[in-house]
């Protein structure tokens, strides 16, 4: 394959508080009031102790499917070194969404929002998840995707209500295939972001193969919603073909049911698998460091061990990874549960590898896959820091202590919109990554594009606002066009660091602007045509407030987390160390005299419409 993949990190979702085997049927309800025959039964045998549901103890639905895949991306997310509109391919695992049609992936994507990109919907049950990231892995691996989003995620509980079980027809006790899976499985989602690189400052997991095969050419299928089975051991008519959904539901083809008699058969096909795997020289068992099997039930470990040792491979029980008991069988997500607890909660490190086992009754499909932890590029920011950013010094402006009370009031109004502008930043894509030290050099190449076109542009609307300015203000014409010949040569500082970062001058000077700075350059000419356009000083103060309180914070974190010297960030530290004399002449113009209520309100309008278009640009880039 042309790129390495990896799994830069892992999320999860658990809806609602753990729910332990005493209140489960407070939640999925008691069918015609009497008790289960069968749950101390199967409870004692799968040993799990705890698990979620999206329902509540009315048996409300709380969450949506997709809603539980879209918390689990989020949280992937949040550890990722990539944002939402930075992904260009959503893969989903599930036994069910919450429509019939479309597929699951386009009911995530609607609730999860982000940009438009290629997306894939594996259907199945617990086979499902690993289908998603082995498609999703291929194509990061071809090089179709860099920056993938993979979640698996179920919401069985609804199909385990008793009421449910009351619409069969007759008085007698649920069957037991049909009651089975009731005290078995559980809500949760998983997720994980798939790229081509490690995360930089954190554990990342390399994807070294995997390897899925379907035996439901040899095999009935195991578990099943829609048909009940047939005298023959097939399946009879589906619900589509009852005459209505009544009458399908009395039938029972709604009930989720599974063949016990066949779980036997999938634990010897998926050590099989494993066998086979030894043999051709995928897996030695001594170099494993974690086995992450998923199991419905701590029932089928034992056969497996059994199964393993008779084939000359005994793991240590400190090898075996589970956490079946606290999570509940989850399906498709568990492999995902896993991997993240195994990640998140420090228990996985660097060199490790990561053997991963799914087997599926339901369409008797065996998944594995192998993975190697992989260690950071660089050290992790600390913990409630924003990578170490330096102290970003004092707000752009303070009021003088027994001034004009118009232009202290005018101050206090400007540090409002400052406060808000600047705590607004840190929510735009660009610079979230830049605050967690996930920094890239395209993401530092895009950012050089973007600010060479606002200062082009910049030096350009304060010669035309000095333009406008009528004689009988002489003094502050004078001040613009001074302003405008100190910045009219920033650019080619840009153009160097781009240039020194990989790029070509040629690619960074015919760059178009994108819809931001589209809007932020009409905005600021329209106001620069007007005649005497002193509220452009609103726009001056959050543009220089940005050079003077933020510049060189920017420069060096982009020096730090890139490993640049001072002078391929250069721009920054040269603006952050002499912005203050722009706002020095600020200060100049509001205590010159022109200042009145009505501009006064107009300073403080402008500076707002700047902030917000200044924000757009840099939430809009690479779009054009």
């Amino acid at each position: 394959m042309a790129h390495d993949v990896f799994i830069t990190s892992l999320g999860k979702f658990l809806p609602g508080e753990p729910i332990s085997n005493d209140a489960m049927e407070d939640y999925l309800g008691r069918v015609r009031g009497s008790p289960s025959r069968a749950r101390s039964r199967v409870l004692s045998q799968n040993g799990i102790t705890w698990r979620h549901y999206a329902i509540d103890r009315e048996q409300k639905t709380l969450f949506r499917n997709w809603d539980l895949a879209v918390n689990a991306i989020h949280d992937a997310l949040s550890r990722s070194p990539i944002t939402l509109q930075e992904m260009d391919l959503l893969v989903t695992g599930s036994t069910q969404g919450d429509l019939v049609l479309p597929g699951f992936a386009s009911q995530v994507h609607r609730a999860l929002g982000g940009p438009a990109c290629e997306i894939a919907s594996l259907h199945g049950i617990c086979s499902s998840g690993m289908q998603a990231l082995r498609m999703a892995s291929l194509q990061v691996a071809t090089g179709e995707s860099k920056r993938a989003v993979v979640c698996a995620s179920e919401l069985v509980s609804r199909l385990l209500k008793a009421s449910h079980y009351e619409e069969v027809a007759g008085d007698g006790p649920v069957p037991f295939d049909a009651e089975f899976l009731r005290w078995m499985l559980s809500d949760g989602a998983g997720a994980a972001v798939v790229q081509d690189r490690p995360h930089p400052t954190r554990l990342s997991l390399k994807v070294e193969w995997m390897d899925i095969r379907s035996h439901a050419n040899r095999h009935e299928l195991g578990m099943s919603v829609g048909a009940n089975r047939a005298p023959d051991g097939g399946f009879g008519p589906s619900w589509l073909d009852a005459p209505d959904v009544t009458q399908a539901a009395a039938q029972g083809f709604f009930n989720i049911k599974q063949d016990i008699r066949r779980l036997e058969s999938l634990v010897a096909l998926g050590v099989d698998g494993f066998f086979a795997l030894m043999d051709q020289g995928r897996i030695k068992p001594e170099e494993l460091d974690w086995f992450c099997i998923h199991y419905s039930s701590h029932y089928f470990k034992q056969p497996i061990v059994k199964l393993l040792e008779k084939g000359g491979v005994r793991i240590p029980e400190e090898r075996w990874f589970t956490n079946l008991s606290t999570r509940g069988n989850t399906g498709c997500a568990s492999i995902f549960l896993m991997l993240e607890e195994l990640v998140n909660e420090g228990k996985a490190s660097p060199g490790q590898r990561i053997f991963c086992m799914v087997p599926e009754s339901g369409g008797f499909i065996a998944c594995y896959a192998m993975l190697t932890v992989v260690g950071p590029e660089r050290a992790a920011p600390e913990v409630g820091r924003e990578a170490a950013l330096p102290d970003a010094g004092p707000l752009p402006l303070t009021p003088k202590v027994g001034g004009d009370p118009l232009r202290e009031k005018l101050v206090r109004e400007l540090t409002h919109v400052w406060v808000d502008f600047e705590s607004s930043l840190n929510q735009v894509p660009l610079l979230s990554k830049l605050n967690r030290g996930v920094f890239t050099v395209e993401d530092y190449q895009s950012l050089l594009i973007n600010l060479r076109q606002q200062v082009v542009e910049g030096s350009r609307w304060i010669a035309r606002a000095a333009s406008s300015i009528t004689a009988d203000h002489l003094a502050l014409r004078s001040s613009f066009i001074h302003h405008a010949r100190d910045e009219h040569r920033d650019y080619e500082m840009l153009e160097r660091h781009y240039v020194s970062v990989g790029g070509s001058k040629e690619a960074i000077t015919r760059a178009p602007k994108n819809i931001g700075s589209e809007a932020l350059s009409a905005w600021m000419f329209q106001r620069a045509s007007q005649e005497n356009p002193f509220d452009l000083l609103g726009a001056m103060f959050i543009i220089e407030g940005l050079g003077n309180r933020v510049a060189r914070r920017w420069g060096t974190a982009i020096k730090d987390q890139l490993g640049l010297t001072d002078d391929q960030v250069r721009f920054f530290l040269y603006h952050g160390d002499n912005d203050a004399t722009h706002l020095d002449r600020l200060d100049g113009a509001l205590a010159s005299g022109i200042l009145t209520p009505e501009l006064a309100e107009r300073i403080v309008k402008t500076a707002k419409v700047t902030a917000r278009l200044y924000r757009l640009q840099l939430e809009e880039l690479d779009r054009v």
